[in-house]
């Protein structure tokens, strides 16, 4: 039987249930950059989502843009904000195609690692800044019941609930229900209720079953429901040099439902593995936002999607000898997504971005008895979309070792394509005569079909020298991040086509920027994994890495009163930087510093309007920084097996938030804790987070010529009880 790692849990075995069937479980002896949380880290200091992650590990950043829909992740210097991921997320080995889902509540969770810089020679697709690898708890290893109710401000509540049970020494199974609820933590001036509140839950059952000696198939299926406001962006008001308050007329939302179900299926023998990961992933979610964030009728927008997804992925490993391995895969996906974003133009939308600009620039010349209007106080541009894409791929990488010396390389053969059928529509009714009721119809149609491509070869090559010191490593591996399509954009095209009828000019509009293409980097990595006493207290892993990019998709926002935003690919950029994970343990005390510091910038960059080479990266930041300290009370056994005090700090740099670099988010730093007490079958805890209340922004755009940001979360309290039986 395994130990029970003395700082968790008298009852929960501590070790590593599930590993990967492509990486080690060992990220002391990797040729690259990891940092793994185990359940002990994630639950004794209530890190609720992959975003409470951000500078526990080096240069990962995922902040918090106001909903569960935005989950946008920035490692050493590159991510995107809409649409393809820079990191692959994989749970129990069955990947999450659409970043929609990347923010779920970490619950029964048997540990998190963060792989950093490429990965795509393993993973493919939209890795070309590393993977995020979850994996849940096994009932095969652990079986009882675990509950948990936890209290907040805000009127936070939290409960989890699970079973694990076994039957036999080869079949195992749980379900695990969780639910969340939060009043929210800012109020919108303008409704006089808080925007950002809401409920989620999810359900997850999983049976593992061993049928013969070597062979294991394990199904995991997880059932999710969230509906929350959101979107709490704050309007910088010039005249006073200050954020106003949030204020804006119509209500935000994001629903969301999914369903996935992963069947992994593993065969192995003295010497080989076969593994075979099928999954399927089904999203249903509701966006409805005010999208001028103003106390004002400019426009709504919603955005529904409905979309399945299949995966499929056979790995095969072989151990040639105790000196040489081979591993080989083939894979492929298929996804189709049903879109439909419509925009909903209000009155003082309406007068603003179509009437005023139409009459100013084009009507005066017909005299002064002319002037453009409409019939309606309001209409809507239906913009509906199914997008699919489809893709293959195959992989062989091999390792070889000799004396002290590890030689890993391997290359993957990449192929993907998608496309998107687009049919955009309005209908209003419009007069140029004043005072006029005689209206004409005047129905405007955009549709079409565009097509994307991307044949990919994505090598990589290791080598590392190690011993049971630890090891040092040298690497250079190429990474690949889809291109897309540009939904957002077609409401601003069919405006331009609008107006293009009213006046005339019936000109056939390119779609051509609907299109933005694959970004691609080589990653270059020089790095040590060190546990130089012979205790093995002193962990310590250290790396310096050089980006070189091609393609860089960008979020722009368009200058003057555009209402939409669009992905576009900048020429070249670099990034580069160091980074350093330190923990250390010392009789009741365990340490953890993370360190990271990245330098990323424009190579090449014509915007058209400007020349922005040499500029930094927007939306990354430059440094990022956590400790942590652990310190076990020694008290008698007749109070507490377990009294555990959790003292954390985390520090993010500065982060331009523009392509032009004149805004910036400068230096903040957050302090948390954490008091567990565990005694038998019971515990309590009592936590809280952003102990100073500081306040800081954690986004910026720009739109209809205003400014807006988004403020991170207050001081948080809270106090949970725990049962394990």
């Amino acid at each position: 039987m395994p130990l029970v790692e003395n700082i968790d849990s008298v009852l929960l075995q501590a070790v590593d249930i599930v590993s990967s069937v492509k990486l080690s479980s060992d990220d002391a002896a990797a040729s690259y950059s990891a940092t793994s949380l185990r359940r002990v880290d994630i639950e004794n200091r209530h890190l609720n989502s992959v975003k409470e992650f951000s500078s526990l590990v080096p240069n990962f950043y995922q902040p918090d843009y106001g909903s569960r829909m935005t989950s946008s992740i920035y490692v050493r210097g590159f991510g995107s904000r809409m649409d393809q991921p820079v990191v692959g997320m994989n749970i129990d080995g069955v990947p999450v195609l659409n970043k929609n889902s990347y923010d779920f509540e970490l619950f029964d969770i048997d540990r998190v690692q963060v792989v950093r810089g490429a990965q795509s020679t393993l993973f493919g697709r939209n890795t070309s800044g590393g993977a995020i690898n979850v994996y849940t708890m096994s009932p095969l290893y652990f079986q009882g019941k675990r509950f948990t109710l936890e209290y907040g401000n805000a009127n936070t509540v939290r409960v989890k609930a699970s079973h694990y049970g076994k039957v036999g020494d080869d079949f195992g199974w749980s379900v695990g229900l969780y639910y969340n609820h939060c009043d929210g933590f800012f109020a919108n001036k303008e409704t006089g209720n808080n925007c950002d509140g809401g409920d989620n839950g999810a359900l997850r059952f999983r049976a593992v079953w061993r049928p013969v000696y070597g062979f294991t198939i394990d199904n995991i299926f997880t059932a999710g429901y969230t509906a929350e406001g959101g979107w709490a962006y704050r309007n910088y008001d010039y005249s006073i040099g200050k954020l106003a308050p949030v204020a804006y007329n119509y209500d935000c939302s994001y629903k969301r439902f999914t369903i996935s179900d992963g069947i992994v299926m593993k065969y192995s023998t003295e010497k080989a593995t076969l593994s075979s990961v099928t999954g399927y992933c089904y999203l249903d979610d509701k966006m409805q936002i005010d999208n001028d964030f103003l106390p004002l009728d400019y426009f709504t927008m919603g955005q529904y999607q409905k979309e399945h997804s299949v995966t499929q992925e056979f790995v095969y490993d072989y151990a040639v000898d105790e000196f040489f391995d081979i591993q080989a895969g083939l894979s492929g996906f298929y996804k189709r997504n049903n879109m439909d974003a419509p925009v909903n133009f209000k009155e003082y939308g309406i007068e603003n971005l179509i009437l005023k600009n139409a009459n100013e620039y084009y009507y005066y010349l017909l005299g002064d008895d002319r002037e453009l209007s409409f019939k309606e106080n309001e209409f809507t541009i239906d913009d509906d979309f199914i997008i699919s894409g489809y893709g293959a791929a195959a992989y062989l990488q091999g390792s070889a070792e000799f004396g002290g010396f590890k030689v890993n390389a391997g290359v993957r053969a990449d192929y993907e394509h998608s496309a998107m059928d687009y049919y955009s529509k309005s209908l209003v009714h419009y007069t140029t005569l004043k005072g006029s009721n005689d209206y004409t119809p005047l129905n405007t149609l955009f549709k079409g079909r565009n097509k994307l491509n991307a044949f990919e070869i994505l090598p990589s090559v290791s080598v590392s020298y190690g011993g049971s010191w630890g090891n040092v490593y040298a690497s250079a591996r190429r990474g690949f991040k889809a291109g897309g399509f540009n939904t957002q954009l077609f409401s601003d095209i069919l405006q331009n086509k609008m107006i293009g009828n009213l006046i005339g000019n019936e000109s056939e509009i390119d779609a051509s920027s609907t299109v933005y293409k694959p970004e691609t980097n080589w990653c270059y990595e020089l790095g040590t994994h060190i546990s130089p006493l012979d205790n093995g207290n002193l962990d310590i892993s250290a790396s310096l890495f050089y980006i070189d990019c091609r393609n860089q998709q960008l979020t722009v926002f368009p200058e003057g009163e555009s209402t939409g935003r669009m992905m576009s690919n900048a020429g070249k950029s670099f990034s580069c930087g160091a980074e350093l994970a330190v923990r250390y343990r010392y009789k009741q005390f365990k340490f953890d510093v993370a360190f990271g510091y990245t330098h990323a910038e424009f190579l090449e960059y014509n915007r058209g309007d400007k020349d922005l080479a040499g500029n930094i990266l927007p939306y990354a930041p430059r440094e990022t920084m956590s400790a942590n300290v652990a310190y076990r009370f020694p008290v008698p056994k007749n109070f507490a097996n377990i009294f555990v005090l959790n003292v954390g700090w985390n520090a993010v740099g500065r982060i331009y938030w523009n392509e032009e670099n004149t805004l910036a988010q400068n230096y903040y730093d957050l302090w948390s804790a954490s008091l567990v007490w565990e005694k038998g079958h019971f515990g309590a805890s009592l936590w809280g987070k952003n102990l100073l209340n500081r306040e800081y922004n954690t986004f910026y755009f720009r739109s209809i010529k205003n400014d807006f940001f988004a403020q991170g979360k207050p001081l948080q309290l809270g106090v949970s009880f725990h049962v394990n039986l």
